[in-house]
């Protein structure tokens, strides 16, 4: 009989665990969800790994980064950013299809405005969960190579045009809440968000 009601309590104890990580995952979710209705990502694909595509895809980030600059200004709403680029694809296609015949390269690049999966990613100073993003997406010949992330709206790793996350909500791109979730000081959003990724993946495996 003791042995039975032990192995209840473990029962109830793993039941209760799984239940809060079920619930802190799906409170998690909701906030990623929220926070990529508020922002366009930028997500450049090497043609490969090798050193040259490499530091060419960092060219091509540049050139295609100031592009877009010139087509919609920093007090531009996140309406007004996704409408701009999408009306200059081409345009930012051309832009990276430029630079890589200006570097000796003949790779095409295309350039789309399209929803993507991302893993947690860790900038300067926040991070944002693993989730799908409208992304500016730049694919470098066969796209093989690693990639390269940032956020183009609000304007938050974009070289001289980068704003704070702390500016941003000030702007009122992010509320308080959602800036203080993303730049914790302690910077155990991190784990916490990747613990949450971990948890999805553990989540789709046991019920797909």
């Amino acid at each position: 009989m003791p042995l039975d009601r032990s192995l209840k309590r473990w029962e109830i104890a793993l039941m209760a665990g799984v239940l809060c990580a079920l619930l802190c995952g799906f409170w998690l979710g909701e906030e990623q969800t929220q926070l990529a209705d508020r922002v366009i990502r930028f997500h450049v694909i090497a043609n490969s790994d090798s050193p040259e595509d490499q530091a060419l895809k960092l060219q091509v980030r540049d050139a295609v980064l100031s592009a877009t600059q010139e087509f919609y200004p920093q007090e531009a709403s996140l309406e007004e950013a996704r409408a701009a680029l999408s009306d200059h694809l081409g345009e930012l296609a051309r832009t990276g299809q430029e630079t890589v015949e200006a570097a000796g390269y003949d790779y095409p690049v295309t350039a789309s405005l399209e929803k993507c999966w991302f893993p947690t990613k860790e900038y300067d100073g926040f991070a944002l969960p693993a989730g799908e993003y409208t992304a500016l997406r730049v694919v470098i010949g066969a796209g093989e190579g690693q990639n390269w992330w940032c956020v183009a709206f609000p304007p938050l790793c974009l070289g001289a045009a980068s704003g704070t996350v702390e500016d941003a909500a000030a702007a009122g791109y992010f509320s308080q809440d959602q800036a203080a979730l993303i730049t914790e000081e302690d910077q155990g959003y991190v784990l916490k968000f990747k613990s949450m990724e971990l948890l999805g993946q553990l989540q789709g495996f046991l019920f797909s």
